[in-house]
């Protein structure tokens, strides 16, 4: 007989205890959510609060919740759930995850072929490499192929140096740049340099040409639109400024 407690069931979806969901301003300028006038907490307890356009995007989450609440379908609230409990305590190795990524990054590897993919490659990427090498100051090495580089050690110095302090804008950084495979992408948008719907597109080259030549899987696709929704929440708190 199979042991039940080896595949156990997954959790009751928490049922809608509220009304309504709103931000209030605070003294530091900050603002946070409140249900039905009480304050939301993070899992550690801690306040949820942002920059008050964040906290009224997170609000309409909340808002938006039918007669369960999903998770899965409030990225900014689980977004500053992790800045304020986690990247808050830890922002040194987070920020070199970043500096990790930057170092190998996405746009540094190229195709030798197909040329169409080549041609790709080169339209989405070399714009990022070149807006880098000016905001940081240094040449990036490319290379054919998966064989790994070794960048100019004053590049990843460089990035440690631009990377923010505070822990929402952080965290976005690393959330975008885990779900991109890109620090460089990542970066461009906290730069204004690049829209999110172009990063999106230059992180995804490779897979968009294999879906073209050999379809699309309806699962990975799904995984793929889940991504992106978190993805453009990071790029949501990146770009909204004081």
């Amino acid at each position: 007989m199979s042991d039940p407690s080896a595949n156990p069931a997954p959790p009751e979806p928490l049922k809608r205890f509220y009304r309504e969901a709103r931000a209030e301003l605070t003294a530091d300028g900050s603002a946070r959510i409140l249900l039905d006038g009480r304050a939301v907490r993070t899992p550690a307890r801690a306040h949820l609060a942002a920059h008050p356009a964040i906290a009224e995007a997170i609000a309409a989450e909340w808002n938006a919740q039918g007669d369960t609440i999903q998770p899965m379908s409030m990225p900014l609230t689980r977004l500053l759930n992790t800045a304020i409990d986690g990247v808050s305590q830890a922002a040194g190795p987070v920020k070199e995850d970043i500096v990790a990524v930057a170092g190998n990054d996405l746009v540094y590897y190229r195709a030798d072929s197909p040329a169409g993919l080549v041609a790709n490659q080169r339209t989405h990427w070399d714009p990022v490499v070149a807006g880098a090498e000016r905001r940081f100051g240094v040449r990036i090495i490319l290379a054919e192929g998966i064989m790994p580089v070794n960048q100019d050690q004053r590049l990843t110095d460089a990035v440690r140096a631009s990377l923010p302090d505070a822990p929402a804008p952080l965290a976005a950084l690393h959330q975008l740049t885990t779900l991109t495979g890109s620090a460089l992408l990542a970066l461009a948008i906290a730069a204004g340099e690049l829209a999110f719907d172009d990063a999106w597109t230059a992180a995804h080259v490779d897979e968009d040409w294999n879906i073209r030549e050999w379809g699309e899987d309806a699962e990975a696709a799904a995984r793929r639109a889940a991504r992106k929704r978190d993805a453009a929440a990071a790029a949501f708190v990146l770009t909204t400024r004081a």
